[in-house]
C-alpha cells in the first residue's frame, strides 16, 4: 500500500487498476478496499485512494480519472482543458470534456453522466499534459473554444491566455490556421482582433468591450498615473488620458478584504487630489449594455466642463 499511496500522491489521490496491480494488488483486493469504503470508484478502472480522507471527489481527481478511464489516447479538451490550463473566460461547470480518437469513443460510453465524450481530430503535437493529465495545448484549446463561444466569453478567453503567457501574439496565426474553414470561423476571427494581452481578468475584458460597443473605448489599459514629480499614484485598469479618467473593474476577492479596501480608498484619494476621476464597475454592471458607456460619457462631460471653467 505504501507504493500505491506514493503513486496516488502524484495523481490527485487517484490510481488506475493497472497501476494498483503493478504495485502488487490483485483485482479482488481492490474490490475489497472499495467495499470497505477505503477506496472509491471514480471512473471505470480508476479509484480514489484513502477515500475517507476526502469530502467527495476533488475536481482535479475527477478530471484525471475521466481521462484515464478512456485509455492512453484520451485527452481533456474544450472547457476542461481551459480549466486545467487555468485560462479564464469560460463559465465553469461540473461537465468534463474528453476526446478519444477514431471509433474508440463509440462503443465505450462514460459511466459518469457529467463526462461528455468527443471525437476531435487532434494531432499528437497539439496534446500536452497538465500535471500529468493529457490535454490539448493552450493554442489548440483556444482555437476549439472560440468557435463555440459568443463574443464576450471568447474575447475573455483569448485575453486570459495572452495575459498568462500561455498563448503569445505570434501564436495567433496558428489559431487562425486551426479555425480556418470550420463552422464559426468568421466570427472567431473577429474575436481574435479584439483581444488584448493587458486585460488581467474577464471582468476587465467585459468592461472594455462595453466601452467599445458604447463608442467610448479606453485609450489604454493598465495605465500608469503619475504626479508632477513622476511618483506613481496608481495603475488604472482602463484609462482616458485626455479626460483624466480611469476605470477600475472591481471583482470579488481581491477588493473585498479590509486591507484591500483601505488601500483602494487611499489610492482613490491620491488620484482625486491629482485631478483624476475614478470610476468603478462590477460584473453586474457589465450585464447592462448601456450603463458603463453612459457612466464614462457622463464623466467625460464633467471633465470638459471643468476644463472650460
Amino acid at each position: 500500500m505504501t507504493v500505491v499511496r506514493r503513486v496516488a500522491a502524484t495523481q490527485d489521490s487517484v490510481i488506475t487498476l493497472a497501476q494498483a496491480r503493478a504495485a502488487g494488488l490483485t483485482v479482488h483486493e481492490v474490490q475489497r478496499l472499495c467495499r470497505a469504503g477505503r477506496w472509491r470508484v471514480v471512473a471505470r478502472g480508476v479509484y480514489l485512494v484513502d477515500a475517507e480522507l476526502h469530502e467527495g471527489v476533488p475536481r482535479r481527481a475527477r478530471i484525471r480519472a475521466a481521462v484515464a478511464s478512456f485509455g492512453p489516447d484520451a485527452a481533456a479538451v474544450l472547457a476542461t482543458a481551459a480549466e486545467l490550463h487555468d485560462i479564464a473566460g469560460v463559465r465553469r461547470s461540473e461537465e468534463i470534456h474528453v476526446s478519444v480518437p477514431g471509433v474508440a469513443a463509440r462503443p465505450t460510453r462514460p459511466t459518469d453522466p457529467r463526462v461528455t465524450l468527443h471525437q476531435l481530430a487532434i494531432k499528437p503535437t497539439e496534446i500536452g499534459a497538465v500535471n500529468g493529465i493529457p490535454a490539448t495545448k493552450p493554442v489548440r484549446t483556444v482555437a476549439d473554444l472560440i468557435l463555440r463561444l459568443t463574443r464576450y466569453p471568447a474575447v475573455c478567453l483569448v485575453d486570459s491566455a495572452l495575459n498568462r503567457g500561455l498563448v503569445r501574439d505570434a501564436d495567433l496565426s496558428d489559431v487562425h490556421r486551426l479555425i480556418r474553414g470550420r463552422r464559426g470561423a468568421v466570427a472567431a476571427r473577429g474575436y481574435l482582433t479584439e483581444a488584448d494581452c493587458r486585460a488581467q481578468s474577464p471582468l476587465e475584458t467585459r468592461t472594455r468591450l462595453r466601452c467599445v460597443d458604447g463608442r467610448v473605448p479606453p485609450d489604454v489599459l493598465q495605465m500608469e498615473v503619475r504626479d508632477h514629480d513622476g511618483y506613481l499614484l496608481a495603475i488604472g485598469d482602463l484609462g482616458w488620458r485626455r479626460h483624466r479618467i480611469i476605470a477600475e473593474a472591481d471583482g470579488k476577492g481581491a477588493h473585498d478584504v479590509p486591507g484591500a479596501v483601505f488601500a483602494d480608498r487611499r489610492r482613490q484619494n491620491r488620484l482625486l487630489n491629482a485631478g483624476w476621476a475614478v470610476l468603478r464597475f462590477t460584473w453586474a454592471d457589465t450585464l447592462h449594455p448601456d450603463y458603463i458607456p453612459w457612466t464614462v460619457r457622463q464623466a467625460m462631460q464633467v471633465a470638459v466642463s471643468r476644463d472650460r471653467s
